[in-house]
């Protein structure tokens, strides 16, 4: 895997923030998404791509796993060799599908000190399945089908109708390792913290949540609230909204907003 370390002035050990991005997004991202903010807060941030995120799946050809904990405890191990490092407090953050894969590694991590989602999912394949006229299990059951021509013409229509599905049918297949769009939805239910993985965590979690997510919103219970609703550990819903600019997705249009409260409640939490 490979990435970028952001080291924080002065001597003495300092608190670490690992960082890593989601579906499509990428380590040089995270320069403006609060790798650079940490290190002038007194962090030292590492940022990476893991399977399935740009320099490993084009690089290496490493697609996505959903046990996530097998690309975080990596980098922990990494930082941990670093000098000047606190061990006691590292944590962990994640941008978008990160929001669900962070959460994931810190059920199973113990080294992490704290874990921030941006924002929280619980289960990312509800943003397939809300589109889709059965229940999950019954799109569990066909997705992994040998064949099912009915879903299959359903996913067709599907991109004919909707650029945005199109875009997330080819972007999946190519980062998940899927040879049909109904192979990519199957691998892409896998992407969830049910069974009582959220549950495991045990670190202090940071929840984000966006007024307006394109993607894990919802009208009655959004991603980020299912999530915050499962953890037992000390947790934080942080909502942004669109009176301060920050409703869309992950907060694109105020990030030096985002990354300060996030910042300040690392600060309060390590």
């Amino acid at each position: 895997m490979r990435g970028y370390l952001y080291r924080a002035p002065g001597a003495g050990p300092k608190p670490v923030l690992i960082m890593h991005n989601g579906f499509d997004g990428s380590a040089e991202e995270l320069h403006f998404m609060g790798a650079a903010a940490g290190a002038e807060r007194g962090y030292h941030v590492l940022t990476f791509d893991g399977p399935g995120q740009p320099s490993a799946v084009r690089r290496e050809k490493l697609v996505f796993r959903p046990d996530w904990e097998h690309t975080v405890t990596p980098a922990v191990d990494f930082v941990l060799g670093l000098d000047d490092v606190d061990p006691a407090r590292i944590a962990l953050l994640g941008v978008s599908l990160g929001g669900m894969l962070a959460p994931r590694a810190a059920a199973f991590e113990p080294r992490l000190a704290a874990v921030v989602a941006v924002d929280g999912v619980y289960d990312a394949g509800a943003a397939v399945t809300s589109m889709l006229p059965w229940s999950r299990e019954e799109i569990v059951r066909r997705a992994r089908a040998e064949h099912d021509e009915e879903f299959d013409a359903l996913l067709t229509a599907g991109r004919q109708a909707s650029p945005m599905l199109r875009w997330a049918c080819d972007h999946g297949r190519y980062v998940l390792g899927a040879a049909t769009d109904r192979e990519f939805v199957a691998k892409y239910l896998e992407y969830t913290l049910e069974g009582g993985v959220a549950e495991k965590i045990t670190c202090p979690a940071l929840v984000c949540e966006a007024a307006d997510d394109l993607f894990f919103g919802g009208e009655t219970e959004t991603e980020p609230r299912r999530l915050y609703a499962h953890l037992n550990a000390p947790k934080t819903l942080m909502t942004f909204t669109a009176e301060e600019g920050a409703d869309a997705h992950c907060h694109v249009g105020a990030q030096r907003l985002a990354a300060g409260r996030i910042y300040d409640w690392l600060d309060r939490t390590l």
